[in-house]
């Protein structure tokens, strides 16, 4: 008879101990989750990009940062074939007051900076070790120069936040 009642007290156990842990152990209401993959222009993701910018003010009153909002998917060729795929996410940091200016022009903006991505791409910039320090340095200038040749003298630097390549066999 015990042998019977054993398992089901055993999952009813686990059961219990598992919502105590997770009503333990659950998000703070404060945190804030930014959806990279969002789309939409004005979203929620925005807003909280809006509301991290904000409490990192006091370090550098100077400037703002703007993420882009969508990340540049670069592929790589060889011989015509594609054998992998780069993911990037950039941000830009401008002199405080320029995040509208630059999501009014985000359009044309993009298109300067695959122009660059893809000149990297076809130059042999994402093969190899494509996280060297000169690689990098190289395709930030150029993101840099085409940056200010499209919004001005106000931007001070491109950021990489994130660069990930998928190889294909």
């Amino acid at each position: 008879m015990f042998r019977k009642i054993l398992p089901v007290l055993l999952a009813l156990f686990g059961l219990i101990a598992g919502l105590g842990a997770g009503l333990l152990f659950r998000p703070h209401p404060e945190i804030v989750e930014i959806d990279t993959f969002n789309n939409e222009g004005g979203s929620d993701a925005n807003r909280a990009q809006d509301t991290q910018e904000k409490s990192m003010e006091g370090t550098n009153p100077a400037f703002e940062y703007v993420k882009l909002n969508n990340q540049f998917v670069i592929p790589n060729l060889e011989e015509g074939r594609v054998t992998s795929m780069v993911v990037l996410t950039l941000s830009l940091e401008t002199k405080q007051g320029m995040r509208e200016s630059i999501y009014a022009r985000e359009p044309k903006l993009r298109d300067a900076f695959l122009q660059v991505l893809f000149d990297h791409a076809n130059t042999g910039g994402f093969q190899g070790n494509f996280t060297s320090s000169s690689s990098m340095t190289a395709l930030r200038r150029a993101l840099l120069e085409v940056a200010r040749k499209t919004l001005g003298p106000d931007v001070n630097d491109v950021l990489l936040l994130d660069i990930v390549r998928q190889d294909f066999d």
